[in-house]
């Protein structure tokens, strides 16, 4: 695609960096096949190809007005559309740009900014912890919208003790250590007993994303520094093998930060390397299964696995926990339509456009629910939330399933 950048952003790392995706684009529109948005919405503006014109109009100096803005917003950044893509165009990379420009070209109204303030700033947040607390123990008071976004608490059971000569790391993240901490826990404890040691540095905390894809850039920035520097100590001295990402959207986050610091000269080369030592829980499996034969209990009937966008699309990684599960004795199956497509959570995003979001659920249910699992499976504490807000099927993390199964050595 030709590009002719306004002065505002010829000769810019920003301009140069969305010049080369812009043209790599072809204009095929295979991504508008697979846009989860466009199944919806049929309108072409609310597909990859359509929100691409969109910035490649900005970009040559148009001004963008609020109908932009919503077309952008409307985007789940679910990536299914690089996935699809025949020339290799990186859309997430691209929609983060215009979206940034197009927030400061066009402010929002105070309803919309206080409610953007309040995810970004509450979500990650030390006081969203006990918040959460308050909100299960009076959960059935609660009103629907509210309560669907307030999961039954389940307590972690016992962390792992044991020192082992293989070492990980583990993100303590914004919110799943409050809604869902036995995933954590249960992380630890199938690695433990594959003799891998699960650990987690003072210090860390929120990967940077919920900030980051709600325009708080410079914010999702810091906070992509703050792990690097409380990570830094155990990686420096190879202390440890791997980051491990048991939150998918976290993972891919944290698999880019050599890309979105690359400019800075103080984290560069240390974010770089986060980035390469980053693998998602999936990715042990190999690891996990010979350790774990003999052990496992798997329950009668079937999982439902959905593979949230974030590991499928963003991290390019698909297959891995089906055929793992499937080794260890699990009855695991992925939905025979549109196992490909968003569910709709997308962080914020069944905040700010519930519509969209609920609709991307219950067809994403009622395919999954085809299958007449016992149980529902994910990897992603967003997709896992939501879905479990539209079913009385029970939604698990796969870690959980797996702990849940193994008899003591």
């Amino acid at each position: 695609m030709q590009t002719h950048l306004s002065p505002e952003f010829a000769g810019t790392a920003e301009g140069a960096e969305a010049e080369a995706i812009l043209r790599k684009c072809v204009h095929c529109g295979f991504c508008t096949a697979t846009c989860p948005t466009y199944q919806v919405l049929g309108d072409e503006l609310d597909g990859p190809r359509g929100r691409i014109y969109l910035i490649k109009q900005v970009l040559e100096g148009e001004t963008p007005t609020e109908k932009t803005r919503l077309h952008l917003d409307r985007c789940l950044t679910c990536r299914n559309c690089e996935s699809t893509c025949p020339s290799g165009v990186q859309y997430g990379y691209l929609v983060d740009i215009g979206r940034r420009i197009v927030e400061e070209k066009v402010p929002r109204d105070a309803a919309s900014r206080a409610l953007r303030w309040t995810l970004k700033e509450g979500l990650t947040s030390p006081a969203f912890g006990p918040a959460m607390r308050v909100g299960q123990a009076v959960r059935g008071l609660l009103p629907g919208a509210l309560k669907e976004k307030v999961p039954e608490r389940r307590p972690a059971k016992a962390w792992p003790t044991r020192t082992h000569s293989r070492k990980v790391l583990l993100l303590d993240g914004c919110v799943q250590p409050s809604m869902a901490p036995n995933i954590d826990a249960a992380t630890a404890r199938v690695l433990d007993a594959a003799g891998i040691q699960a650990m987690v540095a003072p210090g860390s905390g929120c990967c940077g994303a919920v900030k980051f894809h709600l325009n708080d850039q410079e914010g999702g920035l810091a906070q992509m520094r703050r792990n690097v520097d409380a990570w830094w100590p155990l990686i420096g001295r190879g202390e440890v093998e791997a980051l491990v990402m048991n939150a998918s959207g976290c993972g891919v986050t944290v698999c880019e930060y050599g890309h979105h610091l690359k400019h800075d000269a103080a984290y560069a080369e240390r974010a770089a390397k986060v980035s390469s030592l980053t693998r998602d829980l999936s990715e042990l499996l190999p690891d996990l299964v010979p350790a774990l034969e003999g052990r496992v209990r798997a329950p009668e009937g079937v999982l439902a696995y959905h593979p949230p966008c974030t590991l499928q699309h963003g991290q390019q990684l698909r297959g891995g926990v089906e055929a793992g599960l499937r080794q260890l004795g699990f009855d695991v199956r992925v939905a025979m339509n549109e196992s490909h497509l968003c569910c709709g959570s997308a962080g914020t995003y069944s905040v700010l456009q519930p519509d969209i979001s609920h609709t991307l659920r219950d067809r994403k249910l009622g395919h999954l629910g085809a299958l007449q699992p016992s149980a529902v499976i994910s990897s992603n504490i967003g997709c896992i939330t939501h879905l479990q807000s539209g079913t009385g099927t029970p939604v698990r993390h796969w870690i959980e399933v797996l702990d849940e199964s193994l008899a003591p050595a």
